[in-house]
C-alpha cells in the first residue's frame, strides 16, 4: 500500500477523534395506552344539552304550535257552552280539560295576557276567567223567538242558523219545537248555502188565488236580469216598474262665478250725523235770511 495513502488515513483518525460527537441514545419503545371510547362517549352525550318536552314542543314552530293550542281552546270553550255550561273557567281548568297542561310557561303566558283577551270569541269576566262569547246572549227558545220578533219588526231581516246554534244551548230541541209550532221560517240562502232563521208573523199571509199562484210560478226570470225585465215590460206596455228599483245619484249642477268686477265703495264720514247737519243747514239759511 501507499505510503502517502496510510499518512492520510492516519491524519484523517487523528481529525475524527478530536472532533467531538453527541451520541442519540434509542428511546425503548413503549406501549400506547388504550383509550376507552365508553368513556368518550359518556363525556360527549354529557356536554350536549338534554331535550325538554316542552323544549322540544316550542323549539319548530313555535307560532304554529302556539295558535293550535289557541284553536284546541276555543273549539273546547264553543262545545261547552252549546251543551250548557256556560260558566267562566281559569287559564289552568281549561288546560286541564284541554289535556294540554304540558304546554311551557312562555304559551301560558301568551295565552293570559295576550291571544284570549284579544280573541273575538272568548270573553273575560270581571274575576279574570274566560267563557265563550256568544253572537246573541240566548238562554232558552223564549228568548229565541224574542230575538227573531225583535228582528222582523225593525226590518233587519234573519239570523244565519250558524250563529244560533252557537249562541242558544241545546238548540236543535229548541228549534225543532219552534219549528212544530210553525213559529220559524227556514230559507236558504243561495251565494253560500247557508241557512236563515225568519220569524213567521202569521199576521201578513194573505189568501192568494190559485190562479195567480200558477201564473206567478210559470215565469221564469232566473236567467234574466233588471235591465231585460224593464225592457219587456216596456214592449208590452206596462210602464209601472220604472220608478222603483235603485235610481242613480244626478250630479248637482255647479253655478259658474259671476265674471263682474267688485266695485269697492268709499268710506263715508259721519253718516250717522247726517240728519243733524240738515237742520243745522236750514237754521242758517233762516238766520241769513232774516238779517
Amino acid at each position: 500500500m501507499d505510503a502517502a495513502l496510510l499518512k492520510e488515513r492516519e491524519l484523517f483518525k487523528k481529525r475524527a477523534l478530536a472532533t467531538p460527537t453527541v451520541e442519540k441514545k434509542k428511546t425503548e419503545s413503549r406501549p400506547e395506552p388504550v383509550r376507552d371510547d365508553s368513556k368518550r362517549f359518556k363525556s360527549s352525550a354529557s356536554s350536549t344539552p338534554k331535550l325538554d318536552i316542552n323544549t322540544y314542543k316550542t323549539a319548530t314552530g313555535s307560532s304554529q304550535y302556539r295558535f293550535g293550542v289557541l284553536a284546541k281552546i276555543v273549539k273546547h270553550m264553543r262545545k261547552r257552552h252549546q251543551e250548557g255550561e256556560t260558566y267562566p273557567l281559569t287559564l289552568e281548568e281549561i288546560l286541564d280539560e284541554t289535556n294540554q297542561l304540558d304546554v311551557g310557561n312562555k304559551v301560558k303566558q301568551w295565552l293570559q295576557t295576550e291571544s284570549l283577551i284579544d280573541n273575538p270569541k272568548i270573553e273575560v269576566s270581571p274575576d279574570g276567567k274566560f267563557l265563550f262569547k256568544a253572537p246573541y246572549k240566548l238562554k232558552d227558545r223564549k228568548s229565541l223567538l224574542k230575538l227573531l220578533k225583535q228582528q222582523d219588526l225593525k226590518g233587519l231581516g234573519g239570523v244565519l242558523l250558524d250563529d244560533i246554534q252557537e249562541s242558544l244551548p241545546h238548540s236543535e230541541k229548541a228549534l225543532k219545537i219552534l219549528q212544530n209550532q210553525n213559529e220559524i221560517i227556514f230559507i236558504t240562502r243561495p251565494i253560500d248555502k247557508k241557512k236563515v232563521l225568519f220569524y213567521n208573523d202569521r199576521t201578513a199571509t194573505l189568501p192568494i188565488d190559485e190562479e195567480f199562484q200558477k201564473l206567478w210560478r210559470s215565469v221564469a226570470v232566473d236567467a234574466m236580469d233588471d235591465a231585460k225585465i224593464d225592457e219587456y215590460l216596456e214592449k208590452q206596455g206596462i210602464r209601472s216598474m220604472q220608478d222603483h228599483g235603485p235610481k242613480k245619484p244626478i250630479a248637482p249642477k255647479r253655478h259658474k262665478a259671476s265674471q263682474r268686477k267688485k266695485t269697492f265703495k268709499k268710506p263715508r264720514d259721519n253718516e250717522h250725523l247726517a240728519d243733524v247737519l240738515e237742520t243745522y243747514s236750514d237754521n242758517t239759511l233762516t238766520q241769513k235770511n232774516t238779517v
